[in-house]
């Protein structure tokens, strides 16, 4: 393979308007075809429309996934006055609590747009601001990393077909819409602009400075992107084996970067008392040690192996590679499986395997095939792109590296749905090149219909958004053509809402054994204590609310005498209830569900309309 050759339609400075299109003059399109005037332009539009059309039919200021009500509890207890460096989560779990695995890099700006609303509004209202602000605000560093990406490889029109269809996944996701306060949309901006920062034609060090800053922050702020940093520390490192000294100062500017904000961030967030433990799910020891050395390692070969021939740049890798691999047998042998792995066998069954996002392509397939589209489709297809470039040779060195970048993601999402959103925002950027030659081609012969026809398609199938259109269209077409049901569905009643959980407002704070689903808004809407809410780390409540569940009722009240709880929570439309009413038809759940209840347990006022009864819970005297 010959040397890369500089990278056709490709600008030299990201505010330069570039790629064989002429630079219109004269007012709005002369700012169209600049960056920040047209990103800063696209971004206002897409965060009015999110506002506007999200929060009309909106009934809570809070998003509808669990950790955005657990980030608010944490940001809660923060403002209260529990440390930077204290992460425990006193009211989850059994006695002492739950240490939570997120960071306090998200904590603290909600926190501060709190306070700051704070000054002049409730602190109902404060937090509703705060929490329809952060997310929208993340929007603009997001289409900007996406404009420069796509600017840099294909000029204006890749520019504005990336911010078109980066806009387009932004507003039919949730991940920026208000409320959304868990840290995903941070960690979609930060993986846009490592791919941005990649993709400089010129491989100036500032732009692999900020790579490694931004692989750093990501680490840091969740471990979800760990194989994408991943991913991208081994293209840079491959980029620097091929090149050598074309590569050297783009190479020691990411490593040198990776290698100071992770030490920074890990001494800033990481407590002291646990500077020595390896976890596997968020920063420490294991994920700081083996980014701090690869880094490290990475520079040092950067400065003294530049200049020695290519064979021997891929030697001094490989014995990079075996040092970093080395540390992680050593230092975190844990963190090459499964984080999951060591979670208990009832937890799996009850719990992980409901959990949508954590589902693999096989679940989803049997339940919910006609979704697929929407999660996977658009990856594949940027997959099948860059393979036929790269074929081809066409711009090779782009499509190898989005190649490698979107295969990554896309091999993730193919054992957690979540991973789908990553690959579906890689898939943009070939996507966009692909559309653009596409409408070369079409805008050549206006008269031929195919070529037209072409292009219209190229452009739905680069948007998932009309993938998951096609597949509902298909869904409900099958469900007119099934048979129809003797009866509707009962509406679902709510066991999670404020109106739900009132019934405990007027008892002194205690213990309540929950469901999982309910175990977040007691947090948030009550002082109370739960045993279990949907978090991995917090096993040992999990299970004892689900042995409570499970137990015959003589059985249960050991459990609830044994670790303090004060009131029951029963909600037979719970899917974790339901499947342990059906697995122990003997068991405490079960027997509620018959109206069959023990002496020892109290039913309280139930709300109209809400589908949980709360028992208090009465210790037989003796």
């Amino acid at each position: 393979m010959n040397a890369v050759q500089p990278i056709p339609h490709a600008s030299s400075a990201i505010d330069a308007p570039r790629g064989g299109l002429p630079a219109p003059r004269g007012g709005l399109r002369d700012l169209l075809t600049r960056l920040w005037p047209t990103v800063i332009a696209y971004s206002v539009i897409l965060a009015v429309a999110i506002l506007i059309t999200k929060l009309s039919g909106a009934t809570d200021y809070v998003g509808p996934d669990n950790d955005d009500g657990m980030r608010l509890v944490e940001v809660r207890d923060f403002l209260a006055g529990q440390g930077w460096f204290d992460l425990m989560q006193y009211r989850l779990g059994l006695d002492g609590g739950t240490l939570m695995h997120w960071s306090r890099l998200i904590d603290l700006p909600i926190a501060s747009l709190i306070w700051f609303f704070g000054l002049f509004a409730p602190r109902e209202t404060a937090e509703a601001l705060a929490l329809a602000v952060w997310p929208v605000s993340l929007i603009l560093p997001a289409m900007l990393a996406m404009a420069v990406a796509g600017r840099r490889i294909g000029g204006v029109a890749a520019m504005h077909i990336s911010l078109g269809l980066t806009g387009l996944a932004i507003y039919t996701g949730n991940r920026f819409a208000p409320g959304a306060i868990d840290h995903h949309n941070a960690q979609l901006a930060l993986v846009a602009t490592m791919i941005a920062m990649l993709l400089d034609p010129e491989r100036r060090a500032w732009s692999y400075a900020v790579a490694g800053i931004a692989a750093a922050v990501a680490i840091a702020i969740g471990a979800e992107t760990t194989p994408f940093v991943a991913a991208v520390c081994l293209t840079i490192a491959l980029l620097w084996a091929w090149e050598g000294e074309d590569f050297a100062a783009a190479a020691r500017a990411f490593g040198l970067a990776l290698a100071i904000a992770i030490s920074i961030l890990f001494f800033a967030t990481v407590p002291p008392r646990l500077y020595s433990m390896v976890t596997c799910d968020n920063l420490s020891l294991g994920y700081y040690s083996l980014a701090a050395i690869g880094g490290g390692l990475l520079l040092f070969s950067a400065v003294f192996a530049s200049r020695l021939r290519r064979h021997l740049r891929f030697a001094a890798l490989a014995v990079v590679g075996a040092g970093v691999f080395g540390s992680a047998i050593v230092i975190a042998p844990q963190c090459l499986s499964d984080p999951l792995a060591g979670l208990d066998p009832m937890l799996v069954e009850l719990w992980l395997r409901n959990v949508s996002e954590a589902q693999s392509v096989f679940a989803l397939g049997r339940t919910d095939p006609f979704s697929i589209g929407a999660f996977y489709a658009a990856g594949l297809f940027g997959i099948a792109v860059c393979i036929f470039r790269v074929v081809q040779r066409d711009r090779v060195q782009i499509h190898l590296v989005l190649l490698f970048l979107l295969m990554t993601s896309w091999a993730i999402a193919l054992l957690q749905v979540r991973g789908s959103t990553f690959s579906n925002l890689i898939s943009i950027l070939p996507l966009a090149l692909l559309i653009i030659d596409v409408r070369r081609i079409s805008n050549g012969d206006s008269e031929n219909v195919a070529a037209a026809f072409v292009y219209i398609v190229t452009v739905l199938a680069s948007a998932p958004a009309a993938w998951a259109v096609g597949g509902g269209f298909v869904s409900l077409q099958m469900q007119n053509a099934a048979p129809k049901k003797a009866a509707e569905p009962a509406k679902k009643i709510s066991c999670t809402s404020q109106a739900a959980l009132a019934p405990l407002a007027g008892l002194p704070a205690g213990l309540v054994s929950a469901p999982s689903e309910m175990g977040v808004p007691i947090l948030r809407f009550t002082a109370n204590r739960v045993l279990s809410a949907p978090y991995h780390r917090n096993q040992g409540g999990m299970l004892t609310e689900l042995h409570i569940g499970m137990a015959k009722p003589q059985e249960a009240e050991a459990f609830l005498k044994g670790t303090g709880v004060t009131v029951l929570a029963f909600c037979p439309g719970d899917l974790q209830t339901r499947e342990i009413t059906k697995l122990k038809p003997d068991g405490l759940y079960a027997e509620l569900g018959k109206g069959n209840i023990p002496p020892y347990l109290e039913p309280l006022p139930k709300a109209a309309n809400v589908g949980v009864q709360f028992f208090r819970y009465r210790p037989a005297t003796n």
